[in-house]
């Protein structure tokens, strides 16, 4: 036990030295130019990753001032969807009915990326189809090769493959250290988290 301990502990901090540093400042950079142009943010993610998205989506609005949402949110629309119209398009649609245009982007937390010949997380990528028709920036931290996700993004962080037993948990782990990096970074940084405001006062 104490060997899966060290081993886990030595991929976080591998993989933090090989994080590709201009991957993070485009993220910032689009996060940006969305912000100012009054744009939103869609955050997509399946499983933990959809739980990433519910907790960036707070931080990006609470703490970076930019207007944010996850469909995976909605539970009663997403099983509705995923009944009437079917998994694939589940998350598609959504973004349809929310107007997803030029001035926004869409987010994605992977693991894999989404990859259409090995059917995985196929209504993320009919999302980045959408996305890619109308415009819309498509940025994305994912594991692995980073799937149709790194192929089409305007920005992405791939984070790097440590050992193929922790890939899930060490990317899902590393999207919360960079979206957290994110938020906190002075460009997109605009209101003090509530232990950061509370130095102030000391």
């Amino acid at each position: 036990m104490m060997e899966y301990t060290e081993l886990f502990l030595r991929g976080v901090q591998e993989i933090a030295a090989q994080l590709d540093r201009g991957g993070l400042n485009r993220l910032i950079d689009v996060l940006t130019k969305v912000r100012e142009n009054s744009g939103r943010v869609f955050f997509l993610g399946v499983g933990g990753s959809a739980a990433n998205a519910s907790h960036a989506v707070n931080d990006f609005r609470k703490i970076a001032g930019i207007e944010c949402y996850a469909p995976s949110d909605n539970i009663s629309e997403l099983t509705a969807r995923i009944n009437d119209d079917g998994w694939e398009s589940s998350y598609s649609n959504w973004l349809r009915v929310s107007r997803l245009n030029v001035q926004d982007a869409i987010f994605v937390f992977s693991v894999g990326g989404g990859n259409v010949e090995q059917a995985v997380s196929i209504n993320i990528v009919r999302s980045l189809e959408l996305a890619r028709r109308v415009g819309a920036s498509i940025l994305g931290v994912v594991g692995r090769d980073g799937g149709y996700t790194a192929k089409v993004a305007d920005a992405c962080v791939i984070i790097p493959t440590f050992s193929e037993e922790m890939v899930t948990p060490l990317v899902e782990a590393f999207q919360a250290v960079v979206w957290h990096m994110l938020v906190s970074h002075p460009k997109l940084k605009m209101n003090e988290a509530r232990w950061e405001s509370t130095l102030a006062l000391a």
